[in-house]
């Protein structure tokens, strides 16, 4: 049951990461510049424009918010599995 909620959470914790760097962040949670003092995190979100701006990525910043949330939750759904047991257990 434990590891069942801590899967939960970690998955919850890379979704909340992974809205935050999207353009999608409904919250402003702390005060300009950005978090501690860093103008890389935007208290409006939309992170991942800030980090590829001056680049010419910028134009892509959805459909690369979306491949790397798709990998995130991917690994982070590979990571937290339930390992069936195998015949010797």
């Amino acid at each position: 049951m434990t590891a069942r909620i801590l899967r939960i959470a970690a998955m919850l914790i890379v979704s909340v990461v992974l809205l935050y760097m999207s353009r999608f962040w409904p919250f402003e949670l702390w005060s300009r510049p950005g978090l501690f003092g860093m103008r890389s995190l935007p208290p409006g979100g939309d992170a991942l424009r800030v980090w590829l701006r001056g680049t010419p990525y910028v134009t892509f910043a959805i459909p690369i918010w979306v491949i790397v949330g798709f990998l995130a939750l991917s690994l982070t759904e590979r990571l937290t599995a339930i390992k069936p047991p195998t015949e010797g257990e």
